[in-house]
């Protein structure tokens, strides 16, 4: 029988008692230094380092249960500072990860892959707050980041870039975001300077366009259009990151208003059938503008057996192989399909 939404919550929150008490009594990493602030529009939403790369993982809960105990860890692979891009990949590739998220457990399984495959692999933790400055419940739990305003986090990003060109010598970067990393790449891009130094944009599960979360977000925007702030009322308890990512936000109005893309960039939009968390899944696709390319991707396409969700999206070989043909179609010109089970990810396997 198909888990439930209810059923995974138990799950992860279980895991999470025990990553806790371990966080609390000293196993996790201590947080790395401050790396960059938002815009000071009264934020407390900061961005750091991932450090220490943890081990490469197959399944999305198996890194779920590591970046609790290790919230600040690297993905394998990543953040190699003394790395130069090679002729074949001149350009580095930046990780963007989600919402409730951190750069470990999103992307633990996807980094080492385009790694080996000759690039220089970078990754940050972005949208730092806690529960009293407006990041939401959720951040009791250790490692849970991008849950600051967009605008902040894509002010963040756009720092991390910088630093990147500056270490590598590199004129632009590729970036590889999932779920919100869509959508701060794109506030980064139209309004943070980024235009002209992003080559490629590879996104998964992106909320480009926010979420209905199976129409309560719908629900939402309607009381609230009705004359009742239901949305600002659930910010203590979702965060800001989170309310904005709601189908008809304000954020949404002015990052859409004119078009979907800019000038320069080649898109790779990938959505599979089974996100429960950005649907209608198709919002996740875009529309090209002027001087940009988009390839959006079903997952599902001439592959039924990967049931990746929102999460184990980022475990799916099927998805890997979509960003490694993205990145560098020549040498990696076959997907690859095989089954991936819903919640688990990893083919099945813890």
């Amino acid at each position: 029988m198909r888990p439930t939404i209810r059923a995974l919550g138990s799950a992860v929150f279980a895991s999470a008692t025990a990553a806790a008490v371990a966080f609390s009594s000293g196993v996790a990493n201590a947080d790395p230094a401050d790396t960059g602030s938002g815009s000071g529009s009264g934020s407390a939403s900061f961005a750091s380092d991932a450090i220490g790369p943890g081990p490469e993982m197959t399944s999305f809960l198996g890194a779920f249960a590591y970046g609790l105990a290790h919230p600040d860890a690297a993905p394998p692979g990543a953040n190699d500072w003394n790395c130069k891009p090679s002729p074949e990949h001149p350009q580095p590739v930046v990780l963007v990860h989600g919402t409730w998220l951190n750069t470990y457990d999103s992307f633990a399984y996807l980094s080492p892959q385009i790694a080996r495959a000759g690039f220089c692999v970078f990754a940050f933790n972005f949208g730092r707050e806690n529960i009293l400055s407006g990041g939401g419940l959720g951040t009791i739990l250790p490692g849970r980041y991008g849950v600051g305003p967009m605008e902040d986090s894509a002010e963040q990003l756009a720092q991390f870039v910088d630093r990147v060109l500056a270490a590598t010598g590199a004129q632009s970067v590729d970036i590889v975001g999932h779920s919100q990393g869509g959508p701060v790449t794109s506030q980064y891009l139209k309004f943070d300077g980024g235009q002209g130094k992003v080559a490629k944009v590879i996104t998964f599960g992106a909320t480009n366009h926010g979420t209905t979360l199976l129409g309560i977000a719908s629900l939402g925007r309607f009381i609230e259009n009705l004359g009742l702030d239901i949305m600002g009322f659930d910010e203590p308890f979702i965060g800001q990151a989170n309310v904005e990512q709601a189908v008809g936000s304000p954020f949404y109005a002015k990052l859409n208003a004119d078009g979907d893309t800019v000038p320069g960039v080649d898109y790779t939009a990938v959505g599979t059938v089974h996100d429960e968390i950005s649907n209608p899944y198709d919002w996740t696709f875009l529309t090209a503008g002027p001087g940009a390319t988009v390839d959006n991707i079903t997952l599902q396409q001439d592959c039924d057996q990967d049931l990746s969700d929102h999460l184990t999206i980022m475990y799916s070989p099927r998805a890997a192989s979509i960003a490694l043909h993205a990145l560098d179609p020549a040498a990696h010109p076959d997907l690859q399909c095989s089954f991936n089970p819903w919640v688990i990810g990893g083919s099945g396997h813890l």
